[in-house]
């Protein structure tokens, strides 16, 4: 088989285990590397210091394992969803629409592994290993190379179908696969994602300052907010969707049939006192197979706190 019919197999078996897109990227040094490293420079990782962790490998992805040659990279779909588009309506408190069902990191192993072991039972002598946005990789621009979609200038990857509202995983491999074509830019002149962040953290297009951004506040920072932060949430207890809100490309995609990653009845309402009140075992009773479990009780109770208004 030549590297293109390979490709387009591996690709198939993608749409199979249940992925919404694939595609193939080449394994070069990443053309924005640089940006990274002047990012981490600039301190715009905030607390995230793990960002720069196996600088190599990020940077050039082909060191992520010894032989790595190509990545089969696959893209998830979680908003909207099949018979739950108005089930759902505004949470208050805001949630980020990722993380209102179940972890998608638990999804993309139940689909990611079987699909490695596929590969190498396929084509013997193969190696394959996946990853996520838990692994040392640059998967936006990685996925940006397959064909997924173009980076915006909020920094997400946009496609033309589904907007921005999809999650990535990756596969690398030692086989020869023939990579597919980058799309073209699709932000124009159009800047409402920036106009529309609440805390100015897309300080100029396609660079966000962690900084000022209302996701890293709500779920990776760890202890009490700094002063002034509080009063800067605009509403939400975990993440924010602010500037995909505001991006013409996530107006109205159409729907993925995916029941794996629906709103839990025990989910569908997070009132404030109740947050507050919960004690650590009913947490992890209410929270488990969450991605809420990012911020951590601790985290959910002083991001609640902060919200102790009535909704606008």
């Amino acid at each position: 088989m030549t590297p293109r019919e390979i490709a387009e197999r591996l690709k198939g078996w993608a749409l199979e285990a249940g992925f919404d897109r694939a595609g193939v990227a080449s394994l070069e040094p990443l053309e924005h590397g640089p940006a990274l490293v002047r990012w981490l420079e600039r301190g715009e990782q905030a607390g995230m210091a793990w960002m720069g962790n196996r600088l190599d490998a990020r940077l050039d992805p082909s060191r992520f394992f010894p032989g790595a040659r190509s990545a089969l990279c696959v893209a998830l779909q979680y908003w909207p969803l099949a018979g739950q588009v108005d089930a759902e309506g505004d949470l208050w408190p805001r949630v980020a629409r990722y993380a209102r069902g179940v972890d998608y990191h638990d999804l993309m192993k139940r689909w990611l592994k079987p699909l490695c072991d596929r590969i190498e039972a396929d084509f013997p002598g193969t190696k394959a290993r996946y990853t996520m946005d838990t692994g040392p990789v640059l998967e936006r621009e990685l996925a940006a190379r397959a064909g997924l979609g173009a980076v915006g200038k909020n920094t997400l990857l946009l496609h033309p179908e589904a907007g921005s509202w999809f999650l990535l995983g990756e596969i690398f491999s030692t086989l020869d696969l023939a990579p597919d074509q980058p799309l073209a830019d699709l932000c124009g002149s159009c800047t409402r994602c920036l106009e529309a962040c609440p805390t100015g953290a897309l300080v100029e297009p396609f660079r966000l300052d962690a900084n000022r951004c209302i996701s890293y506040w709500t779920i990776e920072h760890r202890g009490e907010f700094p002063p002034g932060v509080a009063e800067q949430l605009d509403g939400w207890l975990f993440g924010c969707d602010a500037c995909q809100e505001a991006c013409p490309w996530n107006a109205a995609p159409p729907p993925a049939d995916h029941p794996e990653l629906h709103l839990p009845p025990e989910r569908a309402e997070l009132d404030l006192a109740g947050l507050l009140g919960l004690d650590r075992e009913s947490y992890i009773a209410r929270f488990r197979g969450s991605p809420l479990k990012r911020a951590k009780l601790e985290g959910l109770k002083r991001n609640a706190r902060a919200l102790q208004r009535p909704p606008p």
